[in-house]
């Protein structure tokens, strides 16, 4: 589990509880829902890393719902976007092993994740992973509920394929670049799983 969990489920568990000895059963059942729903939320499964070679795996738990044709610096490639609902686990894992070439936050709009327009315009974290094949980047973007993106990790640091490496907070987006001779594994409206599920297959001869 996330810390963060502890900070905000205590207090309406702690207020629940108030409620409780006081009688007031209905404000005491929905702030003691509210509390252990945010565990619930800042839930941290441990995954399955993927082993195959030239694996790049999904940085996020979501739905697929774009797949589009999309240059980055000049550089042909596609962009694979994937929407987090609440239910979702929120923590983001690194989608290749590498290292940390750069970490830029971006002041933005909070249009709702699943808008194609969110991709560039929502505020947003851009992670530029280095690896020696090229670079791979991944964006963690808010929602019109997600207001805050937090990156663990800082530039220079390595990654290993899979790592923990973020957090988005109540629903949003995480988009991911590749170079365009990656081999897309998966199709839009497919459920992912980060750090475990393949969405493709990049052995790059650069």
């Amino acid at each position: 589990m996330v810390k963060d969990a502890y900070r905000f489920a205590i207090p309406p568990l702690l207020v629940g509880a108030a409620c409780l000895s006081l009688g007031w059963k209905w404000p005491a059942g929905i702030l003691i829902f509210l509390g252990l729903f945010v565990f619930y939320f800042f839930r941290d499964p441990d995954r399955t890393i993927p082993t195959e070679p030239g694996a790049v795996v999904a940085p996020a738990d979501g739905h697929v719902v774009e797949i589009v044709e999309e240059t980055f610096d000049s550089t042909p490639g596609r962009r694979i976007s994937i929407f987090l609902s609440i239910w979702d686990v929120h923590v983001q894992r690194a989608p290749v092993a590498g290292k940390i070439a750069r970490v830029e936050y971006r002041r933005g709009k909070f249009y709702a994740a699943l808008r194609s327009s969110a991709s560039e315009k929502n505020e947003q974290n851009v992670i530029s992973i280095q690896t020696p094949g090229g670079t791979i980047v991944f964006k963690q973007i808010a929602g019109a509920i997600a207001r805050r993106v937090i990156c663990w990790k800082r530039e220079g640091d390595n990654v290993a394929l899979g790592e923990r490496v973020g957090l988005i907070r109540f629903g949003s987006r995480v988009d991911i670049w590749m170079p365009a001779e990656a081999q897309v594994l998966v199709r839009r409206g497919q459920k992912v799983k980060g750090g475990e599920s393949l969405l493709a297959k990049w052995i790059s001869t650069a």
